[in-house]
């Protein structure tokens, strides 16, 4: 779909512009626009989630590359229309992932054209992005009715290098939102109650989470220790991170702490970490809001981890499945694996 005139190549065919030789490459333009219109395929299916038949995806892209080579037969000047243009692109979608009914056939040719247009608008930008004021003042020249035109010039390998890093980026982007997208399902309200204290924030449900106290078999919430920060003894700021939760607890003989009383150790064991302790109290009552259901339980403790659980902050806390259970069962478990940033395990 992308057609280039190349000079400084091997002999292939020969133009004659003002009395100079213009060699191109012909196989080189084939090979490098069956990468291109292959890249462009397999990234519509990407973004549509549809798998390639590979001969399929090969003999699409075959079509596409030939089609420009055409560009250098003059008998075929009648095929660089519009028309012609679409109808190839039509073509092109149709051998790659058949037909398999007009909306969808539609959506997957409104996803090309978007691909299309955001590798031709970032070479486009690159390309003016890099220029100084002489070389873009050059290209601009005027008409004798008034007009304003451009005398647009980007090199062969500039074109093949960038568009490739401008998919790339275009992907890496569209990978982050789908992932930010999945994980906002698993997002909920949490408002945990202790005597007359209230702490809220937002927790992700994380179906690989299954750690439970040993002893009375409630799950276990995590939280960071931060949102708790006002209610504990002061001397244990900074430090739950490093230390040792038991060693605090020793400490409180000689304070005095209100909840004392529900404190609790939890065993666990994170990856590539062996079997540590975390630091647990237990509430009043949780509430756990998720899709606009409530869930309440006074059976459960919450872990305090001193670090932060979300780099990018959208969630402070990691709700226990058993909390939500019939939400959690109704979603899928794509994220059991890794959906938190510190997976615990039970000991």
């Amino acid at each position: 779909m992308y057609a280039h005139r190349i000079s400084e190549q091997r002999y292939t065919d020969i133009w004659y512009e003002a009395g100079e030789e213009l060699v191109v490459y012909v196989d080189l333009i084939f090979l490098t626009n069956l990468c291109i219109d292959g890249a462009l395929i397999g990234l519509t299916a990407w973004m549509r989630k549809t798998k390639l038949v590979w001969w399929r995806w090969l003999l699409s892209s075959i079509v596409g590359a030939l089609y420009v080579v055409m560009m250098f037969v003059p008998e075929f000047d009648f095929m660089f229309t519009f028309l012609i243009k679409f109808g190839l692109s039509l073509v092109m979608l149709f051998i790659a992932f058949g037909f398999k009914g007009l909306q969808v056939f539609m959506r997957n040719l409104g996803t090309f054209y978007v691909i299309n247009f955001v590798a031709a608008g970032g070479i486009l930008g690159i390309h003016y992005m890099l220029q100084s004021s002489g070389e873009l003042f050059n290209g601009i020249w005027y008409t004798a009715s008034g007009g304003m035109s451009f005398d647009l010039k980007i090199a062969f390998w500039f074109t093949f290098i960038v568009f490739f890093a401008v998919l790339f980026l275009f992907k890496a982007v569209q990978s982050s939102k789908r992932k930010s997208d999945r994980m906002t399902t698993y997002l909920g309200q949490v408002q945990v109650y202790i005597d007359d204290v209230t702490i809220s924030c937002t927790g992700l449900v994380d179906t690989g989470n299954q750690l439970t106290d040993p002893l009375s078999r409630l799950p276990v919430m995590v939280m960071e220790v931060s949102l708790w920060q006002d209610m504990l003894p002061a001397s244990w700021k900074g430090r739950l991170k490093e230390e040792a939760p038991d060693n605090l607890i020793m400490e409180l003989d000689q304070e005095d702490f209100r909840w004392q009383g529900r404190l609790r150790l939890v065993p666990y064991r994170g990856i590539n970490k062996g079997t540590a302790f975390m630091l647990a109290i237990k509430p009043d009552l949780v509430r756990v809001t998720l899709d606009q259901m409530s869930f309440e339980t006074t059976k459960v403790l919450i872990g305090l981890d001193g670090g932060v659980l979300s780099s990018e902050g959208k969630y402070r806390a990691v709700i226990h499945p058993e909390l939500v259970q019939d939400a959690a069962s109704a979603q899928s478990t794509a994220l059991s694996a890794g959906a938190t940033e510190k997976p615990l395990n039970v000991v």
